[in-house]
Formats: structure tokens, C-alpha cells, sequence
């Protein structure tokens, strides 16, 4: 009889701890356990540590409460101004409701990342090219707000999306450094511009200065060579302004006027012989030879 006893109370403590095992669990801290029995939701969600169901009845399904961080692919899209580019993003995202994310959706996790790619292709279109180059803020705003919106019916909260990187066409690469470098030359001619114009006052103004007190004028020209002679140079070129010697000029005595002298007339031109009186020269010429031949004779 006691040892009949002690065999019932062996199986039933065998059976005991078998069931324990069968129906023993242990929650993790970050993990909330939803619990289906019978395929119905039990709205209790089990905390984290060690819990117990009902084996071949219920079904606990551990969710993981935290954030996860997801890769968007890159996804190939055209801008509004109708440039091709290549996008990829990064998504942080928690489930705030263990039961909601089981029953409401098949794999929240594939949910959410279709959702992302969906509305990365979509936020491209709808924007420029420099929106995505330098106001990529406002567009991480715009696309939480786009994948928040059915995620909050999958018990998922978005907490950040952020753009990671946009690839650009090599044309449009070589376009906008030769845009970079025209507007740099840009500025730099407008500095320079601006250096000028500021120069050329400062230059007036020292003009003016000068004009009122022309030894100023020599002093300059002797800093000048001063500051040449110093370089040790075997050729040395002087400018010599033409106001030192008028400065040189006004500085010397007036001189007395000298006596000019009495100049001869000069002869008047000889008279022209027209060409009668050259002809009757020429024949008159033989004539008086003539006469002097005859008179010989």
C-alpha cells in the first residue's frame, strides 16, 4: 500500500513538473508577452519575469519593446525639377502596443519597411534638388509624419527618420562644380572690384593731400627709394614727376630779358621766267652767236 502511494506521488509530482515546464516562461525586461488562448487575444499583456500559461491552450508571443533601427534601401526617383537621384534613409521606430502589433498586423517590422521605401519615393518627387541637398530637416519631418500616420493603427511609433546620403548623376556632379566655381570667381571679381573702388578713394584722398602741399610729393619719392634701396637691388628706376620741376621751376629767380639782335633782311625770291620768255632766251642765244661770227668775219 506505501509503496503504491509513493508511486502515485512520484507520477504525480513527474506530471507536476512536467507541466511546470510546459507552461513555465520568462518575459525579458525590454519584451511584453501577448497571450492567445485558443486563438482568442487575452487583453492582459504579461510583464516582463516569469509567468505561466496554459500548455496546449494558450500561446505566448514575446514582442520586443525597443527601438529599432531599420535601413531604408536605396530607392532611384526623380525629383520635381526632373532630376535623377538615388535616396537612402535610416528609421527609428518602437512598438508602444504589444497586442496591437501582433493582431493587427502579420510582421510590423516588413510593414514598416515597405511603408518607409513607399513614402521615400514619394517625398523625392515632391520635392526640388536643393530641398534635398541642404533642406533635408523639414523633408525628415515630412516623411515621419507620412509613415507615422498607419503605423499608429499597428500599435508602432516612429520616433526618427533620417535621409542618410543622396546620389547623384555624374553629369550633374561635373554641372554643379562648374556652377561652385563661377559663383566663387563671381565673389572673388567682386572683392577684387571692391578692393579697387576702396583703393582708388584712399588714392584721392592722398591726391588731394598732396595737391595742397606739393614738398609732400618729394617726401613720397624719397620713401619710395628708400624702400627700393632697401631690397638690395643692383638697377635702381626713379620716376621723376613732372610736378618737381614745376616745384623747382617756381623756386628759381626770375631772369632779365636779353637784347635780341638786329637780323639782316633776307633777299626777296627771284623772280620766275615763264616759258615765253625761257623760249626767247633760247633763241636769242644762237642769234647773238651769230652776230659775233659775222662780226669776226
Amino acid at each position: 500500500m506505501v509503496e503504491e502511494l509513493v508511486t502515485a506521488g512520484v507520477a504525480v509530482g513527474s506530471v507536476g513538473v512536467v507541466y511546470l515546464m510546459a507552461a513555465a516562461r520568462v518575459v525579458k525586461q525590454y519584451e511584453r508577452g501577448v497571450v492567445l488562448r485558443l486563438g482568442r487575444l487575452q487583453r492582459s499583456v504579461r510583464g516582463p519575469g516569469f509567468t505561466l500559461i496554459v500548455p496546449a491552450v494558450d500561446r505566448l508571443r514575446k514582442v520586443n519593446m525597443q527601438i529599432v533601427t531599420m535601413p531604408v534601401p536605396a530607392q532611384d526617383g526623380i525629383t520635381r525639377d526632373n532630376v535623377t537621384v538615388r535616396v537612402d534613409a535610416v528609421i527609428y521606430f518602437k512598438v508602444v502596443d504589444a497586442a496591437e502589433a501582433v493582431v493587427q498586423v502579420e510582421d510590423y517590422r516588413f510593414a514598416v519597411s515597405q511603408m518607409a521605401q513607399t513614402s521615400l519615393r514619394s517625398i523625392i518627387g515632391k520635392s526640388d534638388l536643393d530641398d534635398l541637398l541642404s533642406n533635408r530637416e523639414k523633408l525628415n519631418q515630412g516623411l515621419e509624419l507620412m509613415i507615422d500616420s498607419p503605423a499608429i493603427g499597428w500599435g508602432v511609433q516612429i520616433d526618427r527618420v533620417e535621409i542618410k546620403d543622396v546620389s547623384l548623376p555624374e553629369t550633374m556632379k561635373r554641372s554643379m562644380a562648374r556652377q561652385a566655381e563661377a559663383d566663387r570667381e563671381r565673389r572673388a571679381r567682386v572683392i577684387n572690384a571692391d578692393a579697387e573702388l576702396q583703393a582708388s578713394k584712399k588714392l584721392a584722398e592722398a591726391a588731394h593731400e598732396m595737391s595742397e602741399e606739393p614738398a609732400a610729393l618729394q617726401l613720397r619719392l624719397l620713401q619710395t627709394v628708400v624702400a627700393v634701396a632697401a631690397e638690395k637691388n643692383s638697377t635702381l628706376v626713379l620716376p621723376f614727376p613732372v610736378e618737381l620741376l614745376r616745384f623747382l621751376e617756381r623756386a628759381q629767380p626770375a631772369q632779365p630779358p636779353t637784347p635780341q639782335t638786329q637780323q639782316a633782311p633776307s633777299p626777296g625770291p627771284a623772280p620766275a621766267l615763264s616759258e615765253s620768255g625761257a623760249q626767247d632766251s633760247e633763241a636769242g642765244e644762237p642769234a647773238a652767236r651769230g652776230e659775233s661770227k659775222t662780226g669776226l668775219d
